[in-house]
């Protein structure tokens, strides 16, 4: 199993930047996705995630209304599109993959069987 991320990058304030991820090795529309996002010395924290067949998205509230999390089941393909990044969104940024559903559960990174290697996001002020 793979998941392999990509997008990040160095972005000014008001910038917008889309991640993607990409999965192998698994059927990916079995599959809840998330995004989680970790600053150094801090634990990893929810950020959105979207059920199997894309109908359901949930977000923290700290990026709700300027984050999207879409999907592609035909390209195993998960997406983050960020918009108004500020510095506070500076982060290493991971997809992962769970077959759990329930939203109470699925905001904990312990319910993830599967997780990316990452992929930096810095906002510069």
């Amino acid at each position: 199993v793979q998941l392999q991320a990509s997008g990040g990058g160095l972005v000014q304030t008001g910038s917008s930047l889309r991640l993607s991820c990409v999965a192998s090795g698994i059927t990916f529309s079995r599959y809840t996705m998330g995004w989680f996002r970790q600053e150094s010395g801090k634990e990893r924290e929810f950020v959105a995630a979207i059920r199997r067949n894309g109908g359901y998205t949930f977000y923290a509230d700290s990026v709700k209304g300027r984050f999207t999390i879409s999907r592609d089941n035909a390209k195993n393909t998960v997406y983050l599109q960020m918009h108004s990044l500020t510095p506070e969104d500076t982060a290493v940024y991971y997809c992962a993959a769970t077959e759990r559903e329930i939203l109470s559960t699925i905001r904990s990174p312990n319910a993830y069987y599967y997780w990316g290697q990452g992929t930096q996001v810095t906002v510069s002020s």
